[in-house]
């Protein structure tokens, strides 16, 4: 006769354990060992992989409670890169353009003063339309690019993006590091 599992539930594993170690009485082993057993019969290696694994969930959990990117719009602005993760134009849609920059934004060094040169070779290595000017003058007017006045020091403005950026940027992160490793093996070669 098949065995129909059973689930077990505890809300704390230190009162199951407490009342486990009653039970047991005399011959009960330490508080920490019988906590340890307890996690590995839950499948656990330890009751510090058993914490460390109900503390990633708990992250996880907060994350998916962000609003959710809207794929549509993802995809879109997906379409705008080649497979190298390269814009290959400039978008039309105003929304679009503004994830490209985000994906941009992602490209440069945070907290590091850059020269309107170094800008500008960054960008040609991320886009095929060559114009890192309008690239420069709409993330500086969509604040993620700040410069002086007199254009000699641009820095990453460091904030959150928006759900939608971060989408698009995990997506073509896969696609830049298939380009670096091409790159790798092309020098290799």
């Amino acid at each position: 006769m098949p065995k129909t599992p059973l689930p077990l539930r505890a809300d704390d594993l230190t009162t199951f354990v407490r009342a486990l170690a009653q039970q047991l009485g005399e011959v009960s082993p330490s508080h920490l060992t019988l906590m340890n057993m307890a996690a590995r019969a839950a499948g656990y290696q330890n009751v510090q992989h058993m914490r460390s694994a109900y503390a990633a969930e708990q992250r996880l959990q907060r994350v998916s409670k962000e609003n959710p990117s809207d794929a549509r719009t993802v995809e879109r602005a997906l379409h705008q890169f080649d497979d190298m993760a390269r814009l290959k134009q400039w978008p039309a849609r105003r929304n679009i353009q503004t994830l490209a920059l985000w994906a941009l934004w992602a490209t440069l060094p945070a907290n590091r003063s850059l020269k309107e040169q170094e800008v500008n070779e960054l960008f040609n290595k991320e886009h095929l339309f060559s114009d890192p000017a309008t690239l420069r003058r709409t993330m500086i007017s969509c604040e993620l690019l700040s410069r002086r006045n007199d254009g000699s020091d641009y820095r990453r403005i460091e904030k959150e993006p928006p759900a939608d950026a971060k989408a698009l940027i995990r997506a073509l992160g896969t696609r830049r590091r298939m380009r670096s490793e091409d790159a790798l093996e092309y020098n290799d070669a």
